[in-house]
């Protein structure tokens, strides 16, 4: 794998591959290329749910999830009725180019309990739980939250799908890497998975296994579907959890664990990996995969690293230059932000994209 790339990438821009990350990186960035155009697959799909204040939030995930992606994306977009208009102004305007497609969906519940699910936690966070049984003709779905970044292309995080095992349905990160500050293994008054729970900002399914599977719980020897044994767990644990459908997804997969695919914390960032001190070794190796800016710091002073990538991101014009358009001003910004114990470990936010965006050149130059 290509490590230790320059932050200052754009000093040396102009050079060949090999000059800046070895012939290694280069072929890397080429052969994926290669595969993916030799080897074509369905496209790729994304599912967000936006409620209230979260429309500038979703758009600005969506395009980070197209800067950098090779195969199509297809976005499934669960947002309220008034958010539908502004949703299809802003996507309609982008450049597209054929590799991007979407579908705008109301925020649906089971009827009988609509009221309940919709106040769970965040206002509307639990139309996740039920996205397999609604895209019934979805066979494989990433599912992110609004307050995700995506500093690799999604193809990266899709692949693991291919590492599953015959018993696993989907994949998520750990909620903490460090015990000491964990909150499931601290605080929790219910089951959850492994030694300090699991984080469903980004949880990657596939949704045949998942409507196919029997899962084991502890309500009734008898194992349930998934459409069965959501609403018994709310019943059960409604007065004992605080995450909401997150503790119920820790819950589920406590009883069966061969079922989940945990993949490194480079792929769910969160503040909690970097305001404690730096406990992500993965990121501090290979830099940051996916950004999550939950706690909503992209929009307050309190964690100016996570702000400072957000609006990088979101102030960038598709077609411009990545380098001196989006990188050179971030790491601008994030040299700012070192008197935090985020801002101290800032080359981990830039080190990734700064790989990202040289694969990103070595594909245009290699598909000439």
């Amino acid at each position: 794998r290509c490590k230790n790339l320059s932050v200052s990438f754009w000093n040396s821009y102009w050079m060949l591959p090999s000059d800046v990350c070895g012939m290694n990186c280069f072929w890397e960035a080429a052969f994926r290329y290669d595969f993916m155009k030799t080897h074509p697959s369905e496209k790729m799909h994304l599912a967000v749910v936006a409620c209230g204040e979260r429309l500038e939030e979703t758009v600005t995930m969506l395009r980070s999830a197209i800067i950098f992606s090779i195969r199509p994306l297809h976005f499934h977009i669960f947002a309220e009725d008034q958010l539908h208009e502004s949703f299809k102004d802003i996507l309609d305007e982008f450049p597209y180019e054929g590799k991007v497609n979407y579908t705008l969906y109301p925020i649906t519940f089971p009827t009988e309990s609509a009221a309940e699910w919709k106040k769970l936690f965040k206002p509307c966070a639990s139309q996740r739980l039920f996205l397999p049984l609604i895209l019934k003709n979805v066979d494989s779905l990433l599912y992110v939250d609004t307050d995700i970044l995506f500093l690799r292309p999604v193809d990266d995080i899709w692949s693991f799908l291919r590492k599953f095992n015959s018993t696993q349905i989907a994949a998520m990160a750990p909620e903490h890497e460090e015990p000491r500050i964990g909150w499931y293994n601290r605080f929790a008054r219910h089951p959850y998975y492994g030694v300090t729970g699991i984080n469903s900002g980004v949880m990657l399914m596939n949704m045949t296994r998942i409507r196919r599977k029997y899962f084991k719980n502890d309500m009734t020897p008898v194992r349930l579907q998934w459409g069965e044994i959501l609403m018994p767990l709310l019943k059960k644990y409604k007065l004992n959890i605080t995450w909401g459908d997150q503790d119920l997804l820790n819950i589920m997969f406590f009883h069966n664990p061969e079922s989940l695919y945990v993949f490194p914390c480079q792929w769910n960032y969160r503040p909690d990996h970097c305001i404690y001190g730096s406990n992500c070794k993965a990121a501090e190796e290979e830099g940051i995969f996916i950004l999550h800016g939950n706690r909503g710091v992209y929009h307050d002073d309190k964690q100016p690293t996570f702000r400072a990538v957000y609006e990088a991101i979101k102030n960038y014009s598709f077609g411009d230059d990545l380098v001196h358009s989006l990188l050179q001003p971030l790491e601008l910004e994030l040299q700012k932000t070192t008197h935090t114990y985020c801002g101290r470990v800032y080359k981990v936010f830039i080190k990734q994209l700064t790989k990202s965006i040289r694969d990103l050149y070595a594909r245009r130059s290699k598909g000439r």
